[in-house]
């Protein structure tokens, strides 16, 4: 597996919000056009009411005229909510407009501000020198399709966001049932070669045989010992201890010395007190293995890393900082998912491994500090300062 699959999941991720948003816009303006058609339609209706009014309260003799249809047309405005005022604006008439018992002259006068902010108001010449003013509020028809497509934008927001939690719990569920099953597999086929390997070694040391070859062979089972023991504490609850910090560092460092490149060189900088953190040391171990090996193939063998450890307020602070080809900025997170990897052979389960151990099973941090294409990479750990 190679970082070509987490580069299709990105894009397909970025597709995946960009027709969201499409979608989203879509429906927002298809929603304003239909907005403005009702609003253009309520102010025609309005303009027709205000022309029946004015007929209304000039009193018109012109021939022709149906009263019947004048007042029909005054009283079909059943929804949308209107006052009729004077040049004075004393209210005439109100309309779909739910007016208090008490104060009702102060609510009335509060409505007419409230519309004339709005700035639908409709003038009503009564042609003997004076006017009447009409002031109109959206029905309630308008006002609920004005808020529709942001009430359905949020419930379909609402609902992929469920499910992407839904499938993230599910993945990451899975991948935890691929880890503890592989891990304790692994220490479990492990476990029958080390056993006949110590048997081999006793046998050994039976016969005439250079006892620093059988020596240099009791470190190396004894080193497979140690890594299958890490295996089998994956999915499980490691115990934590408390452990100083510098001796844990300088021990990895000491063991990682011999078995790197000549021309790796190895910076240490750690406190002149004794810091102590609750940690597997084991497990602890592994991950600082496991972010030198990644800084040395990041430097081809060749270069310069730096550890440095230091305490800042309750936590502890452990950068280590490599003079590798760098990490692109977009792939801080990713290197952390399990299968990433930009190395020809290998699994890119190394970082996931570490990431799971700090915060899993240390209650910690791990991210990417800071890196530079071409100059270098810090990785930073924070842990918690033991309290005792």
């Amino acid at each position: 597996m190679n970082n070509s699959i987490y580069d299709s999941r990105q894009r397909l991720k970025f597709v995946f919000v960009f027709v969201a948003f499409l979608i989203a816009i879509t429906s927002v303006v298809i929603s304003n056009g239909l907005i403005k058609d009702l609003a253009e339609e309520e102010r025609q209706k309005m303009e027709v009411w205000a022309e029946a009014n004015r007929v209304v309260a000039s009193q018109s003799e012109e021939a022709n005229i149906d009263m019947n249809l004048i007042l029909k047309i005054v009283g079909g405005n059943t929804t949308i909510p209107v006052l009729l005022c004077d040049e004075n604006d004393n209210v005439q008439v109100s309309r779909n407009i739910a007016v208090p018992d008490k104060n009702a002259d102060a609510f009335l006068s509060k409505k007419i501000k409230e519309f004339k902010s709005k700035k639908q108001v409709i003038p009503i010449d009564l042609n003997d020198g004076t006017f009447q003013y009409i002031y109109y509020d959206d029905s309630i028809l308008l006002k609920r399709l004005f808020i529709f497509p942001y009430a359905q934008l949020s419930i379909v927001f609402i609902f992929i966001l469920m499910a992407f939690l839904a499938l993230s719990s599910t993945k990451k569920a899975e991948q935890n049932k691929v880890w503890v099953g592989l891990s304790k597999e692994t220490a479990h086929q492990l476990g029958t070669p080390i056993s006949s390997l110590v048997a081999w070694v006793e046998y050994l040391r039976t016969k005439e045989i250079d006892a620093s070859l059988l020596n240099e062979m009791e470190k190396d089972v004894k080193r497979l010992e140690t890594i299958a023991e890490r295996f089998s504490k994956i999915g499980s609850n490691p115990v934590a201890t408390p452990v100083n910090i510098n001796h844990s560092i300088k021990s990895t460092l000491d063991y990682m010395q011999t078995r790197i490149s000549s021309k790796v060189k190895l910076h240490t900088y750690l406190p002149d007190e004794v810091v102590l953190v609750s940690i597997n040391d084991s497990l602890f171990a592994w991950v600082l293995e496991n972010l030198i090996k990644n800084a040395v193939d990041a430097m081809s063998g060749q270069g310069e890393i730096t550890l440095q450890a230091g305490v800042k307020n309750e936590n502890v602070i452990i950068d280590i900082t490599d003079t590798g080809k760098g990490i692109h900025k977009s792939k801080f997170k990713t290197i952390f998912n399990p299968g990433y990897t930009t190395k020809a052979r290998g699994w890119g389960l190394g970082l996931s491994l570490v990431k799971r151990i700090i915060e899993s099973y240390h209650d910690g941090k791990i991210f990417v500090k800071s890196s530079e294409v071409g100059k270098g990479t810090t990785f930073r750990i924070e842990l918690r300062k033991y309290k005792g």
